[in-house]
């Protein structure tokens, strides 16, 4: 279970998201990824995908998950939430936690479950980073990215137990760009705060990405070929030797448990 956040809004998270499960299920992964930006969603709208249901109708039960699921090219399953809902935006734990045990309870867990959170330290981010085996944090050259991609890893370090972050260096020129904005996080991270950061890869600028964004496809299928494709086949076998030391199902069931028993529990 993966979970893709960003300190802020732009840094191409979504973008992440869709292409390394795109390359994962290309690779023949059994892929499914979640629109966690639950008020604004817009996976179904990045990859041309009409859904009938929403997560919305499975929090109100009327469908199930199994209902919601639509499949994208090469076998991606998508699970696609609303958009212009402020309802959605503002579940409470209880509400998070359903979501999440929905998966759990699901009768063929895949290989791989992508969330794409929403930007920032909202309620809805934490309790789905804490849920995931990884934590993948993406981030750009621009200064406000850094400043809150650092506030992002100090919340769910200190509140959340999250001790091991992924970065993702995105829209950069070079692998040394890459590097060097991985770094500058690195160095005021051990600093400060008791968590481990890991170089996953970068992803760099290219105009055929932008091409596949206006065709409402992925850019690994619409250009194979590109310097980003070959960016997120790079990133998806560094995800693919990920070893956890809890099973997904586990470690999402006992969330679930545990977020359901707090909220229960008299003062």
């Amino acid at each position: 279970m993966i979970a893709v956040a960003g300190g802020k809004g732009g840094v191409g998270k979504t973008c992440v998201s869709v292409n390394l499960g795109m390359t994962l299920s290309m690779a023949g992964h059994d892929v499914m990824l979640l629109d966690a930006d639950l008020g604004l969603a817009n996976i179904d709208v990045l990859l041309g995908l009409q859904p009938v249901y929403n997560v919305s109708h499975l929090l109100e039960g009327k469908c199930q998950l199994e209902d919601l699921i639509l499949k994208a090219p090469h076998g991606l399953k998508i699970v696609p939430a609303t958009s212009g809902t402020r309802r959605m935006a503002q579940l409470s734990s209880v509400e998070h936690a359903s979501l999440i045990r929905a998966f759990d309870e699901y009768p063929q867990p895949p290989d791989f479950m992508i969330i794409d959170t929403a930007a920032g330290i909202s309620d809805s981010v934490t309790q789905f980073a804490a849920a995931a085996d990884e934590v993948i944090v993406v981030v750009c050259d621009e200064p406000a990215s850094l400043t809150d991609a650092y506030a992002l890893i100090k919340v769910l370090s200190r509140e959340c137990d999250v001790q091991r972050f992924q970065v993702v260096a995105n829209m950069v020129r070079s692998a040394e760009e890459g590097r060097g904005l991985f770094e500058k996080l690195s160095r005021v991270t051990q600093r400060f705060l008791d968590a481990t950061l890991v170089y996953m890869g970068m992803v760099p600028h290219d105009e055929h990405l932008r091409q596949a964004i206006r065709r409402q496809k992925a850019v690994v299928d619409a250009s194979p070929g590109a310097r980003a494709s070959l960016a997120f086949k790079n990133l998806a076998k560094a995800a693919d030797k990920w070893e956890t030391s809890v099973s997904r199902q586990g470690r999402i069931g006992f969330f679930a448990q545990n977020t359901l028993s707090d909220m229960e529990t008299p003062a």
